[in-house]
């Protein structure tokens, strides 16, 4: 075993690595983060709901979706299938870090999970266009994990406990909404991921009129559906192979 392998994680180059690729992307998730708190302390949710749903959920867009179903009263069935179908994505990179971690032990792959996020995602498989051996994937996913969780949740928790005293004349709901819209634009990067935000963003607007923000579930519905078309009348191509030195 190599001294660099028997290292602790955090020491591993690769660590410091995931870290450094997801500097340029933690102040938009702060941003973001920030204004997910200031909305949830602007709901009618108690605090300590609140701070348990930021750090158990750990999913801005779940948990912006199912507040105003929360606060409407909404069918406990309803606010489930809305986190569900937000969060759909996450089967999509599941299987993409599964080539990589698959053989891990179930312990370890639930906490890979839990820290599992859409940038995360990007980025490693920029970095490892073929799955890499886990002595390398490993650190480089909790490298950018590592940062990725602290720059979501420090703003989201101070949005949380200074909320309430911000006015609502200030807007953040829009700035929240540029905010989201900065992030998702920084994934589309080919062709594929154009089209399906496009028809997402169609089909929302067709679906406006249904309650209980159904056109959510419409939306994500339709864009999975273009992405899975797409995704089988693709040709396969070969990358070439990255230096992982």
């Amino acid at each position: 075993m190599s001294s660099i392998d028997a290292a602790p994680l955090w020491r591993h180059p690769e660590f410091a690595r995931g870290a450094r690729d997801m500097t340029s992307t933690a102040l938009g998730i702060g941003a973001w983060g920030l204004l997910t708190g200031i909305a949830m302390a602007k709901s009618e949710l108690a605090m300590p709901l609140c701070v348990l749903m930021s750090l158990i959920v750990f999913a801005g867009s779940a948990q912006l979706a199912a507040l105003p179903l929360l606060a409407g009263g909404a069918p406990l069935w309803v606010i489930w299938a809305t986190a569900l179908c937000v969060n759909l994505r996450f089967v999509i990179f599941s299987a993409g870090w599964r080539r990589s971690f698959g053989s891990l032990p179930r312990g370890q792959r639930l906490r890979l999970a839990y820290f599992a996020a859409d940038l995360n995602y990007v980025l490693f498989m920029k970095r490892f266009p073929e799955p890499p051996p886990t002595s390398l994937g490993v650190p480089y996913f909790w490298g950018g994990a590592a940062l990725n969780w602290t720059s979501w949740q420090v703003p989201s928790l101070i949005g949380l406990f200074v909320g309430d005293r911000i006015p609502p004349a200030w807007g953040v709901g829009f700035a929240g909404t540029l905010a989201l819209l900065g992030l998702t634009l920084s994934l589309l990067n080919d062709r594929a991921t154009w089209v399906a935000a496009g028809v997402a963003g169609a089909a929302a607007v067709a679906a406006y009129a249904l309650p209980l923000k159904l056109n959510i579930l419409v939306a994500i519905a339709a864009a999975v559906a273009i992405g899975l078309v797409i995704d089988h009348t693709t040709p396969r191509t070969c990358q070439p192979e990255e230096d992982l030195t």
